[in-house]
């Protein structure tokens, strides 16, 4: 029995030696990335994470979060869309059990040093964002490339505060992530195209489609979609029309899946303000942006 069982943990141990050498194989030969960091594991972080270590292109996924709480909240939401897919045969138990051993879950940032890409997935607050991508440039080694999650917010900006503006770049996913496919990839006048190019080849490596954008505001969905839900809202505001005649007139006259004053409401009329007012403030000039 106890030869069994050590013939058993010598094979096991070979077995995820195997494996781990197949992934980092599969990621030299496209994007490059072995390692990877997620850092926030809110709405979209979890499910970056989940996209990320399902694809099975990296050795190891590290999560992180400041907080303890958050950490295991985050991990508590990616293990129950797993069993999920599980349960509805979208998966097997062994893809599944897989994809969580590839995922390291800690609150110590130190963990993060050693990763080849990063992607931050934090509120939308630029003190915040500055504070940690300070402390990134100074704590990854130099190979790091950093990509911002924002929605609205200025890549050039976090860039700076990086300290590696070559090596910066913006990746924005949509919610819910584990089922939207479209990726944003965006690239400043300072980012390197060779990292670009890596960012961009690691969004169709984990399934996704990918789109690139040069940093301006909203890049291209928010950019062209938040405005005209503005205006939605200002025609309801003017009685030009209801609520209920302007979403019907855009499902059946546009084709559009769902209304725009539908639309607002489900991205959450409070983000919706939030970018808006983000941007009215740093870009007065600019008609599109109104409230």
């Amino acid at each position: 029995m106890a030869n069994l069982l050590s013939f058993q943990n010598v094979a096991s141990k070979f077995l995820r030696a195997v494996a781990s050498q197949q992934r980092r194989a599969l990621s030299s030969s496209s994007a490059g990335f072995d390692t990877m960091g997620v850092i926030g594991l809110g709405l979209m972080g979890h499910g970056i994470c989940q996209v990320a270590a399902s694809s099975g292109i990296h050795s190891s996924v590290v999560a992180f979060e400041k907080e303890q709480r958050f950490l295991d909240s985050g991990k508590d939401r990616i293990m129950k869309s797993i069993d999920k897919l599980v349960k509805k045969e979208k998966i097997s138990q062994e893809k599944a059990d897989q994809t969580l051993n590839s995922i390291t879950w800690t609150t110590d940032m130190d963990a993060l040093k050693d990763t080849d890409f990063i992607v931050e997935a934090v509120i939308e607050n630029m003190d915040l964002k500055r504070d940690l991508y300070t402390d990134l440039g100074k704590l990854c080694k130099p190979e790091t490339i950093f990509a911002s999650n924002t929605s609205s917010l200025s890549i050039t900006e976090m860039s700076v505060f990086s300290g590696r503006e070559d090596k910066f770049v913006g990746i924005h996913f949509f919610n819910p992530v584990q089922l939207m496919k479209l990726v944003e990839v965006i690239r400043t006048e300072k980012t390197d195209p060779a990292v670009f190019e890596k960012a961009y080849n690691w969004v169709g490596d984990i399934g996704k489609v990918a789109v690139s954008c040069g940093d301006t505001p909203g890049f291209i969905v928010n950019r062209l979609l938040v405005p005209s839900l503005m205006q939605a809202l200002l025609m309801v505001d003017r009685s030009d029309a209801t609520v209920k005649d302007i979403d019907i007139s855009m499902q059946l006259g546009a084709g559009h899946p769902m209304g725009p004053i539908h639309l607002a409401d489900y991205i959450g009329l409070d983000t919706c303000l939030f970018i808006v007012e983000g941007w009215v403030d740093k870009y007065p000039n600019e008609p599109a942006f109104m409230i």
